[in-house]
Order: structure tokens, then C-alpha cells, then sequence
């Protein structure tokens, strides 16, 4: 049943930003027959931008860049490879994989009034080489020598070695499409708000609250907008999210959902229910990293035996009341390519086990490691799975433990100057590639800030998967790849998410509005309009 509540809420949003105009003519402009796409869908989401400039942000600042910004490339409904959006039509011009050619659509513009051509697209590329922001996108360029703009319309990227993966790089929103007069060329952008050319125009914004996107009247590409306007609203945890949804105050969550609310909204599913839950298989993972400069967590028996301590089974099952599945290697479940190395090698938890690995290395007396986690990104439960960490691994007798935490702002900040001896990161993926849960943790620049040199990795394993087009058949260099990462425990998986959007019963489309890489687009939500 359609809430009238609800469309008047959404309709009062219409009529504050209306008002100014609405005085000056005298007249109201609202009506008892204000269509339903006029009015703002709200949705709620734990997972705020860290910024609003494509050449800072390898994060899920990406989720808001999807839907102002314009690539290349993108990810149509049910589309599992990428399609034409700024581009009429893309292809490598070589059979080696290191000549990609793309055609821009014509008549393309940024929300500034200036012209997108192939000028531009250069030019953003570029520059999110040159700035280099560490844990920034340029590590997703590691295969690119140059780009060139033939002409107007043209652009061609020239590879320094073969990659079949590359038109996955080129739709990812970290490749969006900037204006050159409104974006400075060696330096991440300092004004407020954005320039694009995306399906909607950020209409306003106040950094960790609220972000205003309305459609994008210039918009030229293959999203077809089911609504006029969504308002994104940015919260610091979960329970204050649902209560939002519960009290009508928002239209459908996104990401941040807790544990409790899903198994509430998966035993009330009924069409009585004002809240429905949309759920899916997901490929996002949680996992710990161990930076090798700290005097603890850079020794390779510490981390073996942390490895060794940790119980996922107890995590998935008392934190997150099994809503999440224990994760065993880097590569989730469901990709070509996956394995359960951590299980293979280190089995059920043992404290015996764990034991022997440190006397062997010499080491005696509990191992002292602070770990960190952010408090406002992946929902409420992070903290308690923190603890159950904490838990187990001071049970053990091994280890003692201190926990310390920041909000994501000031967390990603210390994580990219290397402060953290272990810290908490959540990955969802860039594309649908075992490459993308390998290739972004190795090499001297990579998205944790934390380099991570894997020469087999980085100079064999991953070129050599790069030449086949046919993903099937890499899966022995992925699961070498995988082997590597198990055998150094620099990075350990702990578990795997599914999806999960919770929403009232007036809105459709939030089956479809998922992209293969879990970012929402908003404009496939719509209101119903029957009441």
C-alpha cells in the first residue's frame, strides 16, 4: 500500500526547495496532483564520500561519483561486462591487448557549460596520474603507458603491456570524467561541489550529512532515470538508519544495514510489511591488513599465528548472526578463480598451532598489537567484531590487544601514512575479476596505502592473466596469486557480505539497481504511484 506520509514528506522537500519562487509569483506550486517522480527519493547509507575529486578516492566515494560523474564505459542493467555510456563505442584495435580505442558519444557536456571531448578524458586521466594521491586510483593504471586525443572525438590508450581487464579499469568511477577548467591538473580539486556530466547535478552537498543530486537535464548516456531527484543522507551508524526508515524519514537504506534489522526484516517479509527487504549474493569482503613496518605485525610468524587464532566461524555466527560467510582466501566466492587457501592451510583455529609457529620463530611472551577500526563505515557491528578479534586472540595467551578506532575521514588518513600497525578495511569490487581482489593490495602503490611488494605476483601471475580475454582461463595463475598471499598473511580474510536494501514498500526498482561491483544506481528507483 502506497504511504500518503510518505509522498507528503517528500513533497514538503519539494516545497522548501521551491519556496523562494513560489513567494516571488505569489502562488503556491504545489498541487493535489504533484506527480510522484517529482518528489526526492531518500536513501540512507553508512557509507559517506571521503572526497569529492575521482582522482583522490579509491573508496566508496565511488558510490556517489556513479551516478554525477560520466565514464566511458559502464555497467547497463543485468550488464556483466562493460557497455558505451560517454563513449559511442570502445575496442582494442590490436590482438594484443595494448591498443584500446574509444568513440565519444557527440554533443557531450559538463554540468559547467563547457565541452566534454576527448581533450577531457585525457586530460582526467592524466591527472589522477600526476597527483598520484597514495591509496588513490593511479594504481589501477599500472598497465597504461600514454593516452592520446587524435581528435575531437577519439581517444586511444596505448598499453605498456597486454590487459584484457582494462575496459573493466576504464568503468570504474575512479576513471571518471572531469572538466578541465573546473579540475586543477596536479592537485586534487579544493572547491566544494562538482562538476560532471553524469545522470544527475550534485545540487548540494554537506560533507558527512546529506548530498542533493537532481537529473541532469544535458545527460547524455544509456541510463534510463526512473526519477527526477534523490537526496542521499549519511548516517553514523545503523540503528539511527532503520529508525529513519521506520519513521518515514527516509525511503530505502544502502550499505550499513545491521545484523539484528536483517534478520528482523527477513522474518516480517509479507506484503502487510511497510518494509521490504531486497537480498542478494554479494562479492564484498572485510579483511585485516599488516603493515610491515611495525616491529610486530611486520614479522611473518606474528601474523601466521594471528592467522592461525582467528575463528571466522564465531565472527559470521555471534556478530553478524550469519547474515555474512566466513572468507578463506582474498578472492570471494561466486568468481572464477576462488579458493579456501587460509582453511587449507591452517584449519580450525588452534592455539597449540599458533604456539608453535612463534617458539619456532624465538618469539616468547604475549606479542603486543594494536588494531584499528573505523567507527561510522561498514555498520554498528564493526566494533563487536572488533572485540570478539580482541576476544579470541587474548584467549589465546599469545597476544594482548589494543583497540583504537576513528571516524572513516581521519582513519583513511592514518591508514595512507602507514600508522596503523593492523587495521580493518572492507572491499567491494572496482569489476567482477578475481585481478581486482589480488592486484589493487600488491605493488609499491596500491589502494591500502600500506605497499606491498609481491614480485611473482605483480611481474608474472597477473601480465600473464592480463593476455586472456577468456577469464576461464587464468584460473591457475589466480589461485599461485593466492597461494603467495596466504603464505605471507600480509592480508587476512575474514568475511564475505551479502546484499542486503531495505525498503518501504512505495519504492520499486532497488532489485535493479545494483551494478556488478555493488554500487547503486539511483536512477533505477522509482515511487509508486498507486495509493
Amino acid at each position: 500500500m502506497f504511504k500518503r506520509n510518505r509522498w507528503l514528506r517528500g513533497v514538503a522537500a519539494v516545497a522548501s526547495i521551491a519556496s523562494i519562487s513560489s513567494l516571488s509569483t505569489g502562488c503556491g506550486v504545489l498541487t493535489s496532483d504533484t506527480p510522484d517522480d517529482d518528489v526526492p527519493i531518500v536513501v540512507g547509507t553508512t557509507s559517506s564520500p571521503s572526497t569529492l575529486d575521482p582522482a583522490a578516492s579509491w573508496d566508496s566515494s565511488w558510490e556517489l561519483f556513479r551516478n554525477v560523474y560520466q565514464t566511458l564505459l559502464s555497467y547497463p542493467v543485468g550488464a556483466s561486462t562493460p557497455q558505451p555510456d560517454a563513449a559511442e563505442g570502445c575496442e582494442f584495435s590490436d590482438s594484443s591487448h595494448q591498443v584500446f580505442r574509444c568513440e565519444l558519444r557527440a554533443g557531450l557536456t559538463f554540468s559547467d557549460g563547457s565541452t566534454l571531448d576527448a581533450k577531457a578524458v585525457k586530460y582526467s586521466v592524466d591527472r589522477i596520474r600526476k597527483i598520484k594521491v597514495n591509496g588513490g586510483p593511479a594504481g589501477l593504471l599500472g598497465s597504461l603507458e600514454r593516452v592520446e586525443a587524435p581528435s575531437a572525438q577519439e581517444v586511444v590508450f596505448h598499453l605498456n603491456k597486454p590487459d584484457a581487464t582494462f575496459p573493466f579499469v576504464l568503468a570504474t568511477p575512479a576513471l571518471s570524467i572531469v572538466s578541465p577548467k573546473a579540475y586543477p591538473a596536479e592537485a586534487p580539486r579544493e572547491e566544494s561541489g562538482i562538476v560532471g556530466s553524469g545522470p544527475y547535478t550534485l545540487e548540494s552537498y554537506e560533507e558527512g550529512s546529506e548530498a542533493r543530486l537532481a537529473r541532469n537535464e544535458q545527460y547524455k548516456g544509456y541510463a534510463e532515470r526512473q526519477n527526477n531527484a534523490v537526496t542521499v543522507r549519511y548516517f553514523q551508524d545503523s540503528a539511527e538508519m532503520v529508525e529513519s526508515l521506520r519513521e518515514d524519514r527516509i525511503d530505502l537504506t544502502y550499505r550499513g544495514l545491521a545484523a539484528d534489522d536483517v534478520i528482523e526484516f527477513q522474518g516480517k517479509a509479507s506484503k502487510e510489511e511497510e518494509i521490504k527487504l531486497v537480498e542478494g549474493t554479494g562479492t564484498s569482503i572485510n579483511y585485516l591488513v599488516f603493515n610491515p613496518k611495525d616491529p610486530w605485525a611486520g614479522k611473518k610468524p606474528v601474523r601466521r599465528a594471528v592467522a592461525q587464532v582467528v575463528d571466522r566461524g564465531a565472527i559470521t555466527h555471534k556478530i553478524y548472526r550469519d547474515t555474512v560467510d566466513p572468507l578463506y582466501s582474498m578472492v570471494p566466492k561466486g568468481l572464477t578463480g576462488h579458493t579456501t587457501g587460509f582453511f587449507d592451510n591452517y584449519g580450525d583455529p588452534s592455539v597449540d598451532k599458533a604456539r608453535r609457529i612463534l617458539t619456532e620463530a624465538g618469539i616468547t611472551g604475549p606479542v603486543p598489537l594494536t588494531l584499528w577500526y573505523t567507527t561510522d563505515r561498514y555498520g554498528s557491528e564493526t566494533k563487536l567484531e572488533f572485540k570478539e578479534l580482541e576476544r579470541q586472540l587474548e584467549a589465546s595467551g599469545l597476544f594482548e590487544i589494543t583497540l583504537e578506532s576513528r571516524p572513516w575521514k581521519t582513519y583513511v588518513d592514518g591508514y595512507q601514512k602507514g600508522e596503523y600497525p593492523v587495521f580493518g578495511r572492507g572491499w567491494a569490487p572496482d569489476f567482477p575479476d578475481a585481478d581486482n581482489f589480488i592486484a589493487p593490495f600488491v605493488g609499491e602503490q596500491n589502494a591500502l596505502g600500506t605497499p606491498y611488494e609481491a614480485n611473482e605476483i605483480s611481474n608474472v601471475l597477473l601480465p600473464r592473466s592480463r593476455r586472456e580475454s577468456d577469464r576461464g582461463n587464468v584460473v591457475k595463475d589466480f589461485e599461485e596469486a593466492q597461494q603467495i598471499l596466504v603464505d605471507d598473511a600480509r592480508l587476512l580474510p575474514l568475511w564475505q557480505g551479502r546484499q542486503y536494501v531495505a525498503t518501504s514498500r512505495d519504492i520499486s526498482g532497488a532489485e535493479r539497481a545494483l551494478d556488478p561491483s555493488t554500487i547503486m544506481m539511483l536512477w533505477q528507483l522509482s515511487r509508486k504511484t498507486s495509493w
